[in-house]
């Protein structure tokens, strides 16, 4: 069985439950949400760059994916993880290179070009929730890439023009790095949580050894929205009371 047969299997296993958790979440929130679990959904807006590629700029890009806080022993510490389902890294203003196409060197020279690394993220993190409604996280997030591309971008007698190209097969399919955040819970510890966090990669995600190495860097600023915690509260109150649960 080769590599490449192996990867595909489990890229199309892992899109299929996590697409499915996706919709399960907005159909079964309220089940899904228990007194020691917590379930929702968490998305918002990411900064990323590549190491290693010189005076490149930042990319942004939205984030958006769902979430689970598991309670530990101690009622302060949680376990968070999910899928980050739509999670794209990269960098803009990367240097023009050869299309091995004449005509479209000449086209894109004295351009810039627009690398795009969508994944799906996975983070496991330790999260510290204080009395005050703040919290500190902190862990490892693994990704599985599924797709990438370069953008070349220049202007042609006052035209934008542009071209993409698939660079899937230049980069790691897999990528790791430690991960640290803060956040706030709103509605005294009962609402949204909002919260930022950092991803720093340690895998050089290329595949080519002789350009040095390039990590991904990535800036999150999320809103995770609980899904059916109210209602899944209110459950265990009645049931608490002796009350009949509808």
């Amino acid at each position: 069985m080769s590599r490449k047969f192996v990867f595909l299997l489990v890229f199309f296993l892992f899109s299929y439950a996590a697409q499915s958790q996706v919709l399960i979440s907005l159909l079964l929130g309220d089940n899904l949400n228990t007194g020691k679990i917590e379930f929702g959904l968490d998305g918002g807006l990411t900064f990323s760059s590549l190491s290693g590629t010189g005076n490149a700029e930042p990319m942004s890009s939205f984030n958006l994916g769902f979430y689970f806080d598991i309670k530990t022993k101690k009622e302060t510490w949680l376990i968070h993880t999910g899928v980050i389902v739509k999670s794209t890294l990269g960098a803009e203003g990367l240097p023009v290179y050869s299309l091995d196409q004449p005509d479209l060197d000449k086209t894109y020279e004295g351009g810039s070009v627009e690398r795009r690394l969508s994944y799906f993220h996975v983070p496991f993190l330790m999260k510290y929730r204080s009395r005050n409604h703040w919290f500190a996280e902190g862990g490892i997030m693994l990704a599985l890439l599924y797709k990438a591309k370069d953008t070349f971008h220049n202007t042609v007698q006052g035209n934008e023009v542009t071209c993409e190209r698939d660079i899937r097969d230049g980069y790691h399919p897999l990528d790791a790095g430690l991960m640290g955040g803060l956040g706030y819970r709103l509605l005294k510890g009962y609402g949204m949580n909002l919260g930022v966090r950092y991803f720093f990669g340690l895998v050089d995600v290329t595949l080519d050894d002789t350009g040095g190495t390039v990590a991904n860097r990535a800036l999150y600023f999320t809103v995770g929205i609980p899904i059916g915690a109210g209602k899944a509260a209110e459950r265990r109150a009645e049931k608490a009371t002796g009350k009949e649960v509808k």
